[in-house]
């Protein structure tokens, strides 16, 4: 039997929208939801919306409550949707506070609402390793899979890397 995947949001560039040329990038409702919906994802799922932030905003009171829902929740498969500046510090808070289960932290380059993104992509990533990984934080972006512990956004080349 399929385990369900619990998807927790925080905001990020994944969730970001623009209202005209003169506005600033806003953090509007979670758009994840729509996402696994138009993907016909099959299996089950539930999304909770923590928070709407930039994860240059994130407090680690923040990244307190992203633990607390992971470790609290029935769910041992967890997707968590995230900004990319601060997604490997909130690995480390993951990872000393959530032992025995499988947290997988995706974002976007991009936002979900822009034609040409990668969040679409990254989501499905991040399903899959929740599905066949072993218990640990990972972090799926671009195609790849990391130990969430042993990664960082290299902004130059605009992708993540391992260390």
């Amino acid at each position: 039997m399929t385990q369900p995947i619990l998807v927790l949001t925080t905001g990020g560039t994944i969730d970001k929208n623009y209202f005209d040329a003169l506005s600033e990038y806003q953090i509007v409702d979670s758009g994840i939801p729509a996402l696994l919906k138009e993907a016909r994802v099959a299996l089950p799922f539930r999304v909770v919306e923590l928070m709407r932030k930039d994860s240059l905003e994130l407090t680690e009171a923040d990244r307190s409550l992203i633990a607390s829902a992971a470790r609290e929740a029935p769910e041992g498969r967890i997707v968590v949707t995230h900004g990319t500046d601060t997604m490997t510090e909130t690995a480390k808070v993951l990872a000393a506070e959530v032992p025995g289960k499988t947290v997988v932290l995706t974002g976007a380059l991009s936002p979900a609402r822009f034609a040409e993104t990668d969040a679409h992509f990254n989501l499905g990533m991040a399903f899959a390793t929740a599905q066949v990984a072993a218990p640990g934080v990972y972090i799926a972006m671009s195609g790849e899979v990391f130990d969430g512990l042993k990664v960082k956004k290299d902004r130059a080349a605009g992708k993540f890397v391992a260390v």
